[in-house]
């Protein structure tokens, strides 16, 4: 069990260090009313439209490449060739773009 909540922490951190280290590369000029793909709050509001869990708190970790399969899945994508690979910047605008920021 110890092992599982070391292995779980230093996923927390290393998804701590990615999120900062891509938020800090950010522009100034970006609108501050869109969230930027790829990040924290991006993969809040996707998994708020495409729900991955099982409605009781299980699911694959938010932004994970499983969860990423899960996305794929759930919105009838999965294996399609024009969907970017999954773990890109890329992979989130696809998404982001096609399903997401539909106005």
């Amino acid at each position: 069990m110890r092992c599982r909540n070391i292995k779980k922490a230093k996923k927390i951190v290393i998804y701590a260090i990615l999120v900062m280290a891509s938020t800090s590369c950010t522009g100034i000029d970006k609108q501050n009313d869109k969230i930027a793909g790829c990040s924290h709050e991006w993969f809040t509001l996707v998994e708020k439209k495409v729900p991955t869990g099982d409605g009781q708190g299980h699911g694959p970790d938010s932004g994970s490449l499983e969860w990423r399969s899960v996305v794929e899945f759930k919105l009838g994508i999965r294996g399609n060739a024009e969907v970017p690979v999954r773990d890109s910047e890329a992979w989130c605008n696809y998404i982001n773009k096609h399903f997401i920021d539909r106005r």
